[in-house]
């Protein structure tokens, strides 16, 4: 059963709660609905709590290329689950039609009747022909992991450590 995200009246994150008791809070006015980025049902306390003591909260992630599984979860039960599709087979077609267009352009720019030593191409501006950087359908991939581990940082209270279950990068 997942529990949902509670913020005190001045917004600091406290320990989530059982869907009952939320309810009974919205029932009678102790909570207000609020909204985050994640699409996550969050409730606000309208009073301050006798208590905001926390537990600690560990975030398990499992990289994929197409799909990444993300959880929440204290020591007694999981907070949050989700599989997120990555954005991997997008971006690898919008490189690849870039490329194509590129390579148009510059066949047509060319002029082919005039002896190729004399022909207008410019000089290499830098080295880009070492390949040192991350390709951009693996970095929007991790970049959108992080910009969900941001906002569950901004929904679920204390310090989250995190765990990365799929350790092959790292042997």
């Amino acid at each position: 059963m997942l529990r949902v995200p509670v913020l005190s009246p001045s917004g600091k994150q406290l320990m989530p709660t059982k869907a009952s008791r939320a309810r009974r809070w919205l029932k009678e006015g102790k909570a207000r609905v609020v909204c985050n980025d994640l699409g996550i049902f969050q409730i606000q306390l309208v009073r301050c709590p006798r208590t905001t003591n926390t537990q600690p909260i560990t975030v398990g992630i499992d990289p994929g290329k197409h799909y990444t599984v993300i959880g929440v979860q204290s020591a007694k039960s999981t907070l949050w689950l989700a599989h997120l599709q990555l954005p991997f087979k997008i971006v690898r077609e919008r490189m690849e039609q870039r490329r194509m267009m590129r390579r148009g352009r510059r066949g047509r720019r060319i002029n082919r009747k005039i002896a190729f030593s004399k022909r207008a191409h410019r000089q290499r501006r830098f080295d880009n022909r070492r390949q040192c950087k991350i390709p951009p359908s693996i970095r929007a991939n991790r970049e959108l992991e992080l910009r969900v581990l941001d906002e569950l940082s901004l929904i679920y209270p204390g310090q989250t450590h995190l765990i990365f279950t799929n350790q092959k990068c790292l042997s």
